[in-house]
């Protein structure tokens, strides 16, 4: 068996002959984010730990993850999964997921206030931010503001990943905030904002996604998330180029959680204590530039600067209560299919 494949669980053994022991981790099947963190987290872990094999179950996206853990609830064959925050909530909620045993995952102690998850639940594994990309070849000035979605230069050739992904609520949040406006209190003021771009608005569903839409020059101009932005940027000879808005964005938290009911509980939380070491989480840093959760991760100067870990950064993110939001995504979904995306 190769420990790495890219298999769905359920098809191997979890108990070799010499004693090792298979744990199962659900994350990102796209964007680079399986490879660099096979490379970066779990070759690492296996290396240090011989007697515990992993095999990374790749799944598109959170919302997909979660779908996945609903139908195996009552028997788990997946012992870990990277998810959004905010779906996390969710599976927090529904008891898909169980607390940590700080005991059995020392790491916890040293993350970021920002990476901490109520009640001990799976905590922060990687900060990115939502940031706007833009094809260098199309675009001659490159933007500063979201404001700049509106710019009758872009007409037609916009890419927004519409709610339920997080993209489009985040970018509600922002403009909410900007108008003035409370996003717990009402987003009438986005929406109403929101309807005056939906005209210019290419695709609300962008395929095969919205950094491939960039490069290729279908699109001009983007929403899009920090870190698979910056490999992009390398990976495409300086094609697409990310900016941070001077508004200031929202923080996006990738959770490692450990699921309630398997039976691989202990060497589980052994790989999360180990994927939130200060090495491992800088080591996925310098790979991918998701900033490190562990407050005691040193990264090189020129990597943090591509992060969202900067001090001058963490100063322009916007505080958003994703336990509460998770209750609000499908209302907010509905509201934008209603009154942003028909229009």
């Amino acid at each position: 068996m190769t420990a790495l494949s890219a298999c769905s669980a359920g098809g191997t053994s979890d108990e070799a002959g010499d004693g090792t022991t298979t744990i199962r981790l659900m994350a990102y099947a796209t964007g680079g984010f399986k490879e660099k963190y096979i490379k970066a987290v779990v070759q690492p872990f296996e290396a240090a730990n011989p007697k515990i094999k992993v095999e990374y179950d790749p799944v598109v996206s959170s919302a997909e993850m979660l779908g996945r853990l609903r139908t195996q609830k009552s028997n788990p064959t997946v012992d870990l999964a990277i998810m959004d925050l905010s779906v996390a909530e969710s599976a927090n909620k529904e008891g898909i997921f169980t607390p940590l045993d700080p005991a059995a995952v020392p790491n916890m102690k040293d993350l970021s206030e920002h990476a901490k998850v109520r009640d001990g639940y799976g905590p922060g594994v990687t900060f990115d931010n939502l940031a706007l990309v833009y094809n260098t070849k199309a675009v001659t000035t490159p933007p500063t503001s979201w404001n700049d979605l509106w710019d009758p230069a872009y007409k037609g050739k916009i890419s927004i990943s519409a709610p339920p992904q997080l993209d489009g609520i985040g970018l509600t949040i922002i403009l909410n905030k900007d108008l003035g406006g409370d996003y717990q209190t009402s987003i009438d003021p986005a929406i109403k904002r929101l309807r005056e771009l939906a005209p210019s608005v290419q695709t609300w569903n962008p395929q095969p996604d919205t950094y491939t839409l960039v490069k290729s020059g279908k699109v001009h101009l983007a929403l899009a998330w920090n870190a698979r932005s910056q490999l992009q940027h390398d990976e495409s000879d300086g094609a697409l180029n990310v900016v941070l808005p001077k508004e200031g964005s929202i923080m996006q938290v990738n959770t490692i959680n450990l699921v309630k009911g398997g039976k691989r509980a202990s060497a589980a939380q052994s790989f999360i204590d180990y994927a939130l070491s200060p090495d491992a989480q800088a080591r996925f840093a310098a790979e991918m530039f998701y900033a490190p959760t562990n407050t005691l991760a040193k990264v090189d100067d020129e990597v943090a600067q591509r992060t969202v870990m900067t001090p001058e950064k963490l100063k322009t993110m916007i505080a958003v209560d994703w336990n509460w939001l998770a209750e609000q995504r499908a209302q907010w979904t509905e509201i934008w299919r209603k009154d942003v995306i028909s229009q």
